[in-house]
């Protein structure tokens, strides 16, 4: 990792000084896919970039910043600035019908860099296509569409981080497409891959917690399973009604074999998510909903603390209530914003007093943001939520205000 920061940062200086020396003129943006004929697997690519001139490589990011006052049940930290992400996108068209595009993740707080997408897209036909590299798993709509300057607040959903692991990415390979027939549009992806490991039900949250094998970094070379994860998603979008996605993700996620020999029983994680976009028109409210299922195969020596299903999701709203020339920005927008969301890690009934597991949360964000353009956006966030523990003992109660910027560059 210590050798990793600076090969970046040199990496970042020797593009700033070519951009620096290339005649503006010969820079120009990339033009995106229309939002009307976009799909959320599109995301990967429906991005601002840069070319240069006639090369075939382009280039583009964002970043997010943010203040922070959040206090629990009165304790509070204070004031916390943070430097969330710095993200780096590099893209180029290898030859006809063949593309590359890569995103490095930069993220301070948790002085870490990833690679979250790197892979070859080889097209066939529309409705045929082939990635192969290291794959977003399509699950749910977020961990795909997930850029900051996208979204009204600067927290990224808890259902998406907590419970799902957001920027969930594996090496692997798959299949993908899009048909458009007028007012309608239909997509698929199919892909197998590495995956999950023990550490879901092995790890410092004493719960089973999905995101846990994010910090497995073996998996890019080697399966605990043996077995590929299998992530699928089909998608269905009508121009005026909005879209409709349904995802699945699911395979063996423990070390069951060791050079041959049978050291442990299979055990499947299972995931479902269904997602759903519209924009209600005359009044241009944007909605965005997601909610997913879990079930792991828990041993049966674990205790109950470790549950076997979980559930939860999120619904933005947002609304547009003043465009118009703001500072000087054409088409500036501001919007209110709101934010519900909850989830439960462990779905069920104790055994022995048949009372409710707790390991619950819920939450609401209002929001007020400005964006001076498409690209950018500066957000005012209020939190509130409670949160149970395994007893279901009475909640602890956070509040407190988030202001952040996100942009594209």
């Amino acid at each position: 990792m210590k050798k990793s920061i600076p090969i970046l940062l040199l990496s970042f200086c020797f593009y700033t000084n070519v951009k620096a020396q290339i005649d503006p003129a010969l820079l120009k943006t990339q033009p995106k896919d229309s939002v009307k004929n976009a799909l959320n697997m599109d995301a990967v690519y429906n991005r601002p970039f840069i070319g240069i001139g006639k090369s075939p490589v382009s280039l583009g990011g964002y970043v997010e910043v943010n203040w922070q006052h959040l206090g629990t049940d009165g304790v509070s930290d204070g004031h916390q600035f943070q430097f969330r992400r710095l993200t780096l996108f590099v893209a180029s068209t290898i030859s006809k019908r063949i593309k590359f595009l890569s995103e490095i993740e930069f993220e301070p707080a948790e002085k870490e860099i990833g690679i979250e997408f790197a892979a070859v897209d080889i097209e066939f036909h529309p409705l045929l296509n082939l990635r192969g590299g290291m794959i977003m798993n399509p699950i749910g709509a977020f961990n795909q569409n997930h850029d900051g300057p996208k979204w009204e607040f600067t927290d990224r959903p808890i259902s998406a981080t907590q419970m799902l692991p957001a920027t969930w990415s594996n090496v692997g390979f798959g299949l993908f497409g899009k048909q458009f027939n007028k007012q309608w549009m239909f997509g698929y992806e199919l892909y197998v891959s590495s995956g999950f490991d023990n550490s879901i039900i092995d790890n410092s949250e004493n719960k089973t917690f999905l995101p846990a094998a994010k910090a497995n970094t073996e998996r890019f070379e080697e399966m605990a399973s043996g077995t590929p994860l299998l992530t699928g998603k089909i998608a269905v979008r009508h121009n005026k009604a909005g879209e409709l996605g349904l995802s699945y993700m699911g395979g063996i996620y423990n070390k069951w074999q060791d050079d041959g020999i049978v050291i442990d029983d299979k055990r499947r994680l299972d995931v479902f998510a269904i997602d759903f976009n519209t924009t209600i028109p005359k009044a241009n409210t944007f909605i965005t909903a997601e909610w997913a299922w879990v079930k792991v195969n828990t041993p049966s020596t674990y205790t109950e603390q470790y549950g076997n299903k979980q559930q939860g999701g999120f619904i933005d709203v947002v609304q547009p209530i003043i465009k118009r020339n703001i500072f000087g920005w054409k088409d500036a927008v501001i919007n209110i914003a709101l934010r519900a969301e909850y989830v439960d890690w462990n779905v069920g009934k104790f055994k022995t007093t048949g009372t409710n597991k707790g390991e619950d949360i819920w939450s609401i964000m209002p929001a007020i943001s400005f964006r001076p353009t498409s690209q950018i956006v500066f957000r005012l966030n209020y939190r509130y939520q409670q949160q149970k523990d395994i007893l279901a003992n009475p909640p602890a109660k956070t509040g407190g205000f988030n202001f952040g910027i996100s942009t594209y560059f």
